[in-house]
């Protein structure tokens, strides 16, 4: 079954379903239905919800098995809670703290070459809060 468009292709607008039929009885109902909140998150973040389900939540599992920095896991759960549109609950002293170790360890991933400056420009921007910069091509 295809996944319900939230927006419209034409013109991006958004878009929400009036219809639902039922497939046994042929019952129809007209109404306006907003689609659900994880109906709205990109692919991108269904798929990481989806693994953080699987990983009930521990996000040092998930970069044990995905291969992934437990920061940049980090980083996408904080769009998912952005892309459902609530805020990032994190208490602000213990904020602080875990965004000066991140500053470093991007520091030192761009040191020993892991990432180039354009990547770590990118991260840092992130961690700031600020939206990154398209990359030129």
């Amino acid at each position: 079954m295809r996944k319900m468009l939230v927006k419209c292709p034409n013109c991006g607008g958004k878009m929400e379903a009036t219809r639902l039929s039922c497939t046994s009885c042929e019952t129809v109902i007209l109404a306006r239905y907003e689609p659900c909140p994880f109906c709205r998150l990109s692919e991108e973040s269904q798929h990481f919800v989806e693994s953080f389900v699987r990983y009930r939540g521990n996000l040092k599992e998930m970069e044990r098995e995905l291969g992934e920095s437990y920061w940049a896991l980090r980083n996408q759960l904080g769009d998912v809670i952005r892309e459902m549109g609530f805020e990032d609950a994190t208490p602000p002293a213990e904020d602080e703290e875990a965004r000066a170790e991140r500053r470093r360890e991007i520091l030192d991933q761009l040191d020993s070459g892991e990432i180039d400056a354009a990547g770590a420009a990118e991260a840092l921007a992130r961690l700031r809060g600020d939206e990154p910069r398209e990359r030129s091509r």
